[in-house]
Formats: structure tokens, sequence, C-alpha cells
């Protein structure tokens, strides 16, 4: 192999690695912002919900509650010392809890929570507390909850607000997300729609 067909052989090389990158790191992904924010523009600018102007969370990004007047949703570790926007101020941050199930801790964890969410629910007696008010998520942001976890708060929030059980139920049934296709995946309750419902927003 003489010179000159090294040299052939690196200059397409260059070439193509240059048509790669500008194909692949420039082209392609403006492309696809683009058509989603055409044919998705809610979803392509976060699925932020917002009301008169005001914004009041993402419908995929959960958020903790913990007060009486509102549905609770699933554990998360939120985290805002990490990062920070460039005005300096700090940016929330969702990790995973990354527990065993089969450690100690993570049993101490489960039974620290089941015990906070029975004796905000004692019209619950011992019935059993759903999973997913006491256990994070994989990505730890997840936004809902099962319909079960939702029907075992509605005497609280019943209580708590002054609506009837109905009443709290009916909202929670306008909140509920099918299964898609109606087989894939498992119905889900979206518990910030639900809050702001409760609250007159929505």
């Amino acid at each position: 192999m003489n010179g000159k067909t090294v040299a052939r052989g690196a200059a397409s090389a260059a070439v193509l690695f240059l048509l790669a990158t500008v194909l692949c790191g420039i082209v392609y992904p403006w492309a696809v912002a683009g058509v989603g924010a055409v044919a998705f523009p809610a979803q392509a600018t976060g699925s932020i919900i917002e009301v008169d102007g005001v914004k009041y969370g993402s419908e995929l990004v959960g958020q903790p509650f913990s007060d009486p007047t509102h549905l609770w949703g699933r554990p998360t570790v939120a985290n805002a010392t990490t990062f920070a926007g460039e005005d300096g101020e700090p940016l929330l941050w969702y990790e995973p809890e990354n527990i065993s199930p089969a450690s100690d801790e993570f049993a101490a964890v489960v039974a620290e929570r089941a015990a906070v969410v029975r004796a905000a629910h004692p019209g619950e007696g011992d019935a059993p507390v759903p999973s997913d008010l006491v256990t994070a998520s994989g990505s730890g942001f997840d936004p809902h909850i099962s319909p079960a976890a939702a029907e075992y708060q509605v005497g609280r929030i019943a209580a708590a607000t002054g609506r009837s059980e109905e009443e709290v139920r009916a909202i929670i049934r306008q909140c509920t997300e099918k299964p898609l296709l109606g087989a894939l995946g498992a119905s889900r309750v979206n518990v910030l729609k639900v809050n702001l419902m409760l609250d007159g927003i929505l």
C-alpha cells in the first residue's frame, strides 16, 4: 500500500465522518425536534399544565403532596442541591432511590412510609397500604398512582375538603388514563391533575 492510497483512504474516512456528523448530529436532531414541535406541541415543550398564564408543573413529572386536602403520589427523591440554572437558582432534580428491595434499609423505609400513610387514613383500618404509596418508581418522578392507591385516599380527601366521596371519585375518574390501546400497561391516575381539579384550577 503506497502513500497515495493511504491518503485517499484517510480523505474518504474524513469526508464520511464529517457527513455522518452533520446528518446524525445536526440534521436529524433538528428534523425530529421540528416534527415534534409541529405534531405534538404540548409534549415537545414538557407537557406543562398552564392555566390563565400560570404554569403548575408537567403532567409527566410527579410532585410531592402531603397535606390532607390533596391526593398523595408516589414517594420521590427530589434533589435541589446538585444543579443550578444560569441565574444561580437551584434546579429541582429527581433520581431513583437505588435501594435494594432485598435490603434491611428498604424494609425500614417502606415500614416508615406505611406508618405515615396508615396514620393519615384511620378509616382504612387494617386494609393493606397500596405499594405505590410507599415505594418510589424506578425513575423517581412517576406522576401516576394506581386507581387502588387513589381509592385508598378518597375518605381522607373527602373529609378534609368537605366534598362527598363520590365527588372525589368522579374527579379521580376524570384523571384516570386507560391502558394504551386498551391492553398495554395498566390504568393510572395523574396525581397533579386530580389535585388541580380539587383546587378548582382545572
